[in-house]
């Protein structure tokens, strides 16, 4: 197929980079540089997100936030005024699941399909190809597209019409963040208790209590690797959007509010950048005491 990409940051550029390696055309555009590795694979560089959907059967937009997609779809030399009635949407960002139906019915208006496609499996699955791919759309347009999907991903689920896969990403990431605060008292706590949390940690992972969570958030606040694969701030927006829609439905989200209020310390303290492991560090400067020290 001829695919359109845009954004290709941290998880958009790996992404890109195993389509154009399943032999699409592709053509990429970001607001910052498009890596070169893609373009010397063979990646077509292109000016705009109009320039994209003209050239694209499938265009695909990998953004941030709700108002990064409107605008890439939307904005001044936007994909929908590059789009042609028949070609399909696909966003795989992770933003509002009100907005992803606002969206999806104006590229419908314009004779266009679109799909829905929120990731989770961060920058390790992003360039490992095993992304877990949750999608809101047609049968029919989802059949048309997942050979796509499956050289980005492995567990790829059509879960309902447009905006069921954001539900589901908000979902996902409500479960990602409570797991991953989960972990950090649990090391925290046997830390603080004089035992050594590797050893705590691997055997952990024998039982009941492992997770992919703590395989792979819990090695981070050993080792202190905080530098991100999935950053602080991004995540705070997804649990935004949890807590908004939890409002609206008339919804109670306890440990999801008080996950959100660890990640906002983080923030408070020059985090907001550091990978949503490091929510460890709220817990930590609450009890004056470290998981491990740096190096370990």
């Amino acid at each position: 197929m001829k695919v359109g990409f845009i954004g290709t940051g941290i998880m958009g550029a790996p992404m890109a980079g195993h389509l154009i390696k399943g032999g699409h055309e592709l053509y990429l555009y970001d607001v910052k540089a498009v890596p070169e590795d893609l373009i010397q694979a063979g990646g077509k560089r292109c000016g705009s997100g109009k320039e994209v959907a003209q050239n694209a059967e499938v265009i695909i937009t990998m953004v941030p936030d709700t108002p990064h997609v409107e605008e890439a779809l939307f904005g001044k030399n936007g994909v929908a005024e590059g789009l042609s009635p028949g070609k399909i949407v696909i966003d795989m960002s992770s933003i509002s699941p009100i907005e992803t139906k606002v969206f999806a019915k104006k590229i419908n208006d314009l004779g266009c399909e679109y799909i829905d496609a929120p990731v989770s499996g961060g920058e390790v699955g992003a360039k490992a190809a095993t992304l877990t791919i949750m999608c809101g759309g047609k049968q029919e347009v989802f059949d048309k597209v997942k050979p796509l999907f499956e050289l980005m991903g492995k567990n790829i689920t059509l879960v309902g019409d447009n905006g069921a896969g954001q539900i589901t990403k908000v979902a996902n990431q409500i479960i990602v963040a409570l797991n991953i605060e989960a972990v950090a008292e649990a090391l925290l706590f046997a830390s603080k208790a004089g035992a050594d949390p590797a050893k705590v940690r691997q055997a952990l992972m024998g039982g009941f209590a492992n997770s992919r969570v703590l395989e792979v958030h819990g090695e981070r606040m050993i080792k202190r690797t905080f530098n991100p694969g999935f950053r602080i701030e991004l995540h705070q927006k997804d649990l935004n959007l949890a807590l908004t829609g939890a409002r609206q439905l008339g919804l109670s989200l306890p440990a999801t509010a008080l996950a959100q209020q660890l990640f906002q310390s983080c923030a408070a303290h020059g985090g907001a950048g550091w990978d949503h492991s490091a929510i460890v560090r709220a817990l930590e400067i609450a009890a004056n005491h470290e998981v491990a020290k740096e190096g370990n």
